[in-house]
């Protein structure tokens, strides 16, 4: 199935669920196999599956409600340690760290966190994400600058409540 590891992973960052993501997956092709006739040949194949994907989420009962958290590590998977010498605390920086990005990036309204992950993360082009979530252009990049200045401001916040720690940057 074309894309489904990269639907996967956005439907389990706008669910916060594992389950609810994968029933939201298996919704999305649903729809676009029955739909599949609604595609014009020539025209941006992942734009027209993500905007499916964001539809159903957005009509879904769990749509703007979802309050649990992703797992930092995937089920079953052990860590691996890496190659390059680190130190226990260089380590714990870069956990808390992605700790800190992982909890601002959910605490964005969604029209912000869709906008960050469909650009950061699945790493789609303006005119991708602009098709996908069906907005002009102009619009996706104020939301995109919007989305960073209110993830900015999260992970400061966040950061300044953290006993013993300094904000960086």
């Amino acid at each position: 199935m074309p894309h489904f590891e990269r639907l996967y992973n956005f439907a389990c960052w706008l669910t916060h669920d594992r389950q609810d993501a994968e029933d939201l997956v298996q919704e999305t092709y649903a729809k676009a196999l029955k739909g599949f006739s609604s595609f014009q040949p020539g025209t941006n194949f992942r734009a027209w599956i993500y905007r499916i994907l964001r539809n159903t989420f957005l009509t879904s009962r769990t749509g703007l409600k979802a309050t649990a958290t992703v797992p930092l590590d995937p089920e079953g998977e052990e860590e691996t340690l890496p190659t390059v010498k680190e130190t226990p605390e260089s380590i714990l920086l870069q956990r808390s760290d992605w700790q800190l990005v992982q909890q601002a990036l959910e605490q964005l309204p969604v029209t912000y966190r869709e906008v960050l992950l469909l650009c950061e993360v699945e790493e789609m082009s303006y005119q991708e994400i602009s098709a996908t979530l069906a907005i002009p252009m102009g619009t996706v990049m104020s939301r995109l600058s919007r989305a960073r200045g209110a993830l900015r401001a999260a992970a400061q916040k966040m950061q300044q409540k953290m006993p013993g720690v300094e904000p960086r940057g």
